[in-house]
């Protein structure tokens, strides 16, 4: 409970007058050093939508290029909803979580065709849009429309944590919950987007979260119940992790006709729909591999298949760690033509893939 007491309405009425209190100090320093992000120019919803999401699971400093050229390309919501799902992916590959930029031509559609290609002044109504939950929509709610709305991230759960000790576990939706409903009540209403950019600024850049707070630098020190009994490092409270399961593959760096082969994943699971390199659960030997790919590509038993052995490379999704070998080999001209063939405009242009493969793609663009 908030200040790890036992009287649950004098502690909900303490967060409520610290809260309160908070206001005035948070903007001020808010207006004096917040960042100039990309993101925050002209407060323009649309902006705002599709910095949000790209944020998601990813720092700022790593999203800002790729912002850039999707605005570049996909300006409104009008040309998100018209571009094809395989450039869509293609200005999304390398950020991961892919479902996010599917869930953002979704929620483009229903845009233009029941509101005209602009977004709802609306929480609630923001809200009901695919991929939009309750951070997104108060974010835009607030920053673009002015309406007082939290907008809760883990950057906000660990500020407001520590500022009032609160040890429940940040995990549960009942805490986040309880956390919206405590700032709806005591968040500036005059400048509720400044209010919620404030907050996540201080979490962003002050109140961090591995090592040391920056407790000096902090605004909110003098109010802070963590900082006060010296437990900053206390909070947030948060439950173990279940541990990831462990997937073993074999990845092939395959040459045909000096164009790279590759395969399309299945329209559903992880990476639903987006290209990759060949290749095989488990850790195949040189024998085995040269015995798959004979056989996958009809190689004849006499032709010369050579294969090298690359580097092991490891990649961890949220709940799955992929440890991959690879393998490089050049198709005979006699071999069945792969379905899949890229050249280095299509790999520039058309076919978005996934992160996990990055080592070996540095091994193909390196000349293998």
């Amino acid at each position: 409970m908030f200040l790890m007491g036992e009287n649950r309405m004098g502690e909900e009425k303490r967060a409520e007058e610290i809260l309160l209190q908070i206001k005035a100090p948070l903007l001020s320093w808010y207006r004096e050093n917040g960042r100039e992000l990309p993101f925050r120019i002209g407060r323009n919803p649309y902006r705002i939508w599709i910095s949000e999401i790209m944020l998601q699971q990813t720092r700022i400093e790593a999203v800002k290029p790729y912002f850039e050229r999707f605005m570049a390309e996909l300006p409104d919501i009008i040309s998100l909803a018209q571009v094809s799902e395989e450039r869509l992916m293609k200005l999304w590959e390398g950020l991961g979580y892919y479902s996010r930029a599917r869930n953002l031509k979704k929620a483009a559609d229903i845009l233009a065709e029941q509101y005209g290609g602009r977004m709802p002044a609306d929480y609630e109504a923001l809200k009901k849009l695919p991929g939009i939950g309750p951070y997104t929509a108060g974010a835009i709610a607030s920053i673009a429309f002015s309406i007082p709305v939290p907008a809760v991230d883990g950057n906000v759960l660990r500020v407001l944590t520590r500022l009032l000790r609160d040890d429940r576990d940040i995990m549960k939706m009942s805490t986040r919950r309880s956390v919206e409903l405590l700032l709806r009540d005591t968040m500036s209403k005059e400048y509720p987007g400044e209010y919620n950019e404030a907050v996540m600024e201080i979490g962003e850049t002050v109140c961090l979260p591995l090592g040391t707070p920056l407790c000096g630098a902090c605004p909110l020190a003098g109010f802070c119940l963590a900082h006060e009994a010296g437990k900053e490092e206390d909070f947030p409270v948060r439950a173990a992790r279940k541990e990831r399961r462990r997937e073993e593959r074999t990845v092939f760096l395959l040459k045909y006709r000096d164009k790279l082969v590759l395969d399309k994943r299945r329209e559903e699971g992880l990476l639903a729909g987006l290209y990759e390199l060949p290749g095989i659960e488990g850790h195949l030997t040189e024998e085995e591999s040269r015995a798959y790919l004979q056989k996958r590509f009809e190689v004849a038993a006499g032709e010369d298949l050579c294969l090298n052995r690359l580097k092991e490379s490891k990649h961890i999704f949220s709940h799955v760690e992929w440890h991959m070998i690879g393998y490089s080999a050049i198709l005979p001209e006699a071999a069945k033509e792969p379905p899949i063939l890229a050249g280095k405009e299509e790999l520039e242009e058309a076919y978005p893939l996934p992160n996990a493969f990055r080592a070996y793609m540095k091994e193909w663009n390196e000349g293998i």
